[in-house]
């Protein structure tokens, strides 16, 4: 149970980040606020893990060690609310809920700091970067896990559509890898009232474009979840010049790497073959992004065991549609054990969806995030015991 006066404090702590945004390693002031309360309530504080990150430990007693996860990074966009709280820096907002996870994970510190009811060390890991940059990526390659071992990791979103006080997750994959791609396609270049005299680059990223939605339907098991979208195509600069180079970018994700190396190489394929065909030449360049996002099932079971102790078996879903949407915690599930949840924010009004300007983090849902993690120390120092 968090405690009224608490909650009047993370309301706090989230509405003034919520009118102070800042993105992707430039988490300053938000990470001089998390020390600050995490010093407050008598935890040990290391700033500056994986650039802005911030570490939190408490130990009481022998027992495991476990890790609990906030993003704090917002998004480079415009927020379009007027309330009192909005945000203060102009282009930038928290679209995402990750002043919400903020405030989520500080209550649960406070409030672990005043239990006696656990054993063990945690660790509370305040990630920055989480939206695109890899904020997730860099805390590990910085050491986190040998600085502050941890037997396993967790991780939490709020999560628009799912109703207020419920939770969901999955033994196995919740949210999908992330990479990205380009597309050269060099042709020859012409006057446009003279194509046959060139090979027309643009025609030839067109027939690419077309052959590579095959992919998914034809060349990828339906069995085996993946997206891959063309988001760019990019040539020519004149009305009157048929360019000779074109360029096609886009995103490919899935759960599973062994269905990654085969989109990967179909790609490569059948744009290679298609230019080909056109009498031009295509080559692919592949950026590895995020990995897809997997629980593990032993942390899985006391992820559920720790939603079901704050809000009872039935609002709790165990075996959610996975999202083909992607989070960097995956990093931090790669290097140790894991488990990744979605805490549901709709209310009598639903929330506005995810990285949209009107967005707010629902503060009725800071009492059951705080408790959620308090469960989990709970329950894994248990299991651990067990």
């Amino acid at each position: 149970m968090i405690e009224a006066e608490l909650l009047d404090k993370m309301t706090t702590w989230r509405r003034a980040l919520h009118a102070h945004p800042e993105t992707a390693f430039e988490e300053v002031t938000t990470a001089r606020l998390v020390a600050s309360v995490l010093r407050e309530f008598g935890f040990d504080v290391t700033e500056g893990v994986g650039k802005t990150g911030v570490v939190g430990t408490l130990r009481r007693g022998s027992g495991p060690a476990l890790g609990l996860r906030a993003d704090m990074d917002a998004l480079p966009m415009a927020e379009h609310n007027a309330f009192e709280h909005r945000s203060q820096n102009t282009g930038k907002m928290h679209a995402c809920g990750h002043d919400g996870h903020t405030a989520m994970l500080l209550g649960a510190a406070a409030s672990l700091s005043r239990d006696t009811d656990w054993q063990g060390t945690v660790h509370v890991i305040f990630q920055p970067a989480e939206e695109v940059a890899g904020g997730g990526r860099v805390m590990v390659e910085d050491g986190l896990f040998e600085r502050f071992p941890c037997d396993a990791v967790f991780g939490l979103h709020n999560w628009p559509g799912l109703p207020l006080g419920h939770f969901a997750l999955n033994r196995g994959p919740m949210m999908a890898s992330f990479d990205t791609f380009e597309i050269l396609v060099d042709g020859k270049g012409s006057h446009a009232a003279m194509p046959e005299e060139g090979i027309d680059a643009l025609v030839c990223a067109s027939y690419i474009v077309i052959a590579l939605q095959s992919i998914v339907s034809r060349r990828v098991s339906p069995k085996e979840a993946s997206v891959v979208s063309m988001t760019q195509i990019h040539g020519g600069e004149a009305w009157n010049v048929l360019p000779d180079r074109a360029v096609i970018r886009g995103t490919v994700r899935c759960f599973a790497a062994e269905v990654q190396e085969r989109i990967r190489a179909l790609l490569d394929e059948i744009s290679t073959l298609t230019a080909q065909a056109h009498g031009a030449k295509a080559s692919l360049t592949y950026q590895y992004g995020y990995p897809a996002t997997v629980n593990t099932p032993a942390e899985a079971d006391i992820a559920l065991d720790a939603a079901r102790a704050t809000v009872g078996e039935a609002a709790v879903t165990l075996g959610c549609k996975p999202s083909m949407a992607s989070e960097d915690f995956a990093f931090m599930a790669q290097a140790r054990p894991g488990a990744y949840v979605w805490m549901g924010v709709d209310g009598a009004t639903p929330s506005a969806p995810l990285h949209n300007p009107h967005y707010d983090f629902n503060d009725e849902a800071l009492a059951t995030g705080a408790a959620y993690w308090v469960n989990v120390v709970k329950t894994f120092g248990i299991a651990r015991r067990g």
